[in-house]
């Protein structure tokens, strides 16, 4: 089964033997970032340094000038975490070691694009906005995330990429130093956190005969015992019994739509911009209302639109079986597995999950993360490739 391990470019540049290193894992493919939004990473192995501060997210290569002058959304530079063309020389390394290396790109989750532009923000029923959070129903957000889409993805020396949050972010987010989980919010309660209430997606919901502010006081109301402690509920049935079946629908209706155009569009655009063969995979999650980096897609649809999807596995491989159940010839379906101990990632059980993965499914794995995990870690899983 062919395995990809997740990288950055700062992993790799100034350190000459980080490439071979991640080939000596056993793995066929990088998928190195070049896109990616603000963090504070740890790069254990390499010779200069330990952390890396990404104070903004940025896109990690030199932006096209010509695409995006004279635009007020545009994506920002890296600092002298990823100075220059990062993703290219990082590139160069990973194939001169024999691997093929994908693009990661970041999209709709950017902390400082909110800021910056809060009027482009997710705003939920209270009012609040949430900076990491733009909302994909406004044209101009989504011109940006088209465009970021087709420049990041189609960089010289990929054979694809992976689309990260195309789609829907909501409030589950570790924003700084994230204090969010005083209260439970459940599955429903997630959900309704995550309804945008900008002048777009107001429009949009009256457009489905619902009214915004009935909505929003909706919202709050059934959201109020959440807050006491009450829990909210599991499924799209705990939506519908807090909002009502009519409201809980026509939220869907909206979000479902905006979700699947933008998905869509941005594909077509990085297809449009790629080489013949570059494959387009989307991160997702088969539950279509859920939001964040692997956004609620549903399986038939993104299999119809995409190449395949990259599947979160850290509960377990579960939700690969919606994807494999449409019976897609060819289309990829990746387990991505967390391999980082310190991070919640479970490396010795790597070898098992995979062979459980392959047989709901599964054609591929992707490791999260090759450049944070420890010596230990790596070579756990370097044991666990041999033996698939």
């Amino acid at each position: 089964m062919k395995a990809s391990a997740f990288v950055y470019p700062w992993d790799v540049n100034g350190d000459p033997e980080a490439a071979h290193r991640l080939a000596g894992l056993g793995v066929q493919q990088v998928t190195l970032a070049a896109a990616y939004h603000s963090t504070r990473a740890l790069t254990p192995r390499h010779p200069a340094r330990r952390i890396v501060t990404a104070r903004h997210a940025a896109v990690l290569y030199p932006a096209a000038e010509q695409r995006w002058a004279g635009r007020e959304l545009r994506p920002y530079a890296a600092g002298e975490w990823a100075p220059g063309d990062a993703f290219g020389e990082a590139a160069a390394s990973l194939a001169e070691a024999g691997l093929e290396v994908h693009t990661w790109v970041v999209l709709a989750h950017n902390s400082r694009l909110g800021e910056e532009h809060p009027e482009i923000a997710v705003v939920n029923a209270y009012g609040d906005r949430y900076p990491w959070a733009p909302c994909i129903a406004q044209p101009a957000t989504r011109a940006y995330l088209v465009d970021l889409a087709a420049e990041a993805a189609v960089r010289p020396g990929a054979a694809g990429t992976e689309l990260e949050s195309l789609g829907w972010y909501g409030l589950t987010h570790l924003h700084a130093h994230d204090k969010t989980a005083g209260v439970d919010l459940g599955d429903a309660g997630q959900y309704l956190m995550a309804l945008c209430f900008c002048g777009t997606c107001r429009e949009g919901y009256g457009d489905q005969g619902v009214d915004a502010d009935e909505l929003a006081a909706a919202v709050r109301a059934a959201l109020a015992p959440v807050w006491r402690g009450e829990p909210s509920g599991e499924g799209w049935e705990a939506v519908e019994k807090l909002l009502g079946t009519e409201s809980a629908t026509a939220t869907r209706a909206w979000r479902d739509g905006v979700a699947r155009t933008l998905q869509e569009t941005a594909v077509a655009a990085v297809r449009a911009a790629a080489p013949e063969g570059f494959q387009v995979l989307l991160h997702a999650d088969p539950v279509p209302y859920h939001v964040g980096a692997n956004p609620g897609v549903d399986p038939g649809h993104i299999l119809s639109v995409a190449d395949g999807v990259v599947v979160p596995c850290a509960g377990g491989p579960g939700l690969l079986t919606p994807f494999a159940e449409q019976g897609v010839d060819g289309a990829v379906i990746a387990a991505n597995f967390p391999v980082v101990s310190g991070m919640g990632g479970s490396p010795g059980t790597l070898a098992g999950d995979a062979r459980r993965a392959a047989g709901l499914g599964a054609t591929e794995l992707r490791l999260y993360h090759g450049g944070l995990a420890s010596d230990g870690d790596l070579a756990v899983v370097r044991e666990a490739l041999a033996g698939l």
